[in-house]
């Protein structure tokens, strides 16, 4: 039943909001989610009977009003889809077929796409530390001047840094680019999955990004 839900929520966000993508609805419904049920708890996962990580619980529990009003949303565009395309070694006729146009600019590939969340990749084992970066575009939709702060939830033996940490923002619909950094340990423990969360605030607004720190068992 969760899809026809969120099929709802989402019309109802492009009702209020008319001109937002579907990846600005598919943003304000991700950043605005609950990981804390009605007793301020956090959600607990029903098949372990432990705390929901963003591997059971995805972002969160929707919450309806607080995306109809999410601050920031992290918008993408139909190039950028084409650049993770890019990047994932599609062929032009793949891209023609899921774009249908002709027409497809492959001179910049990413696979960094503007998307509410981060997952990192680390090999297990590695004999120096490593670090990702990823590069995040978040859109002020709220209303005039504000200031976001960032704050972490740290992962443990992970050392997490995001530039800048603050967002002042002077208008709405203005743009501001951010860089998440995530340093990893040497000699890490193969097939660990671990967890974290970057939030962004303001006097009115919390826009939260689930953090995913894995270490699969082949050698990437």
């Amino acid at each position: 039943m969760s899809c026809p839900h969120i099929a709802g929520v989402a019309a109802l966000l492009k009702g209020a909001h008319g001109d937002w993508s579907p990846a600005a609805i598919r943003s304000a419904i991700m950043t605005t989610s609950d990981i804390f049920d009605n007793t301020k708890e956090h959600i607990t996962d029903i098949g372990t009977g432990n705390k929901a990580t963003p591997l059971a619980l995805g972002a969160g529990h929707v919450n309806p009003n607080r995306a109809l009003d999410p601050g920031l949303i992290y918008d993408a565009g139909v190039q950028d889809y084409v650049n993770l395309l890019c990047a994932l070694n599609y062929t032009q006729k793949n891209i023609i077929a899921i774009t249908k146009s002709s027409v497809n600019d492959c001179s910049k590939p990413s696979l960094d796409l503007n998307y509410p969340s981060f997952i990192a990749f680390f090999n297990a084992g590695n004999s120096s530390k490593t670090t990702q970066h990823f590069h995040r575009t978040v859109t002020n939709v709220g209303e005039g001047q504000t200031t976001y702060v960032a704050s972490i939830t740290p992962i443990k033996r992970f050392r997490i840094n995001v530039i800048p940490n603050k967002l002042v923002f002077k208008k709405k619909n203005q743009k501001i680019s951010y860089k998440l950094s995530i340093e990893g340990p040497k000699m890490i423990q193969k097939n660990k999955v671990s967890f974290g969360y970057l939030t962004w605030k303001d006097d009115k607004h919390v826009v939260r990004s689930p953090i995913v720190v894995t270490t699969p068992s082949f050698n990437l």
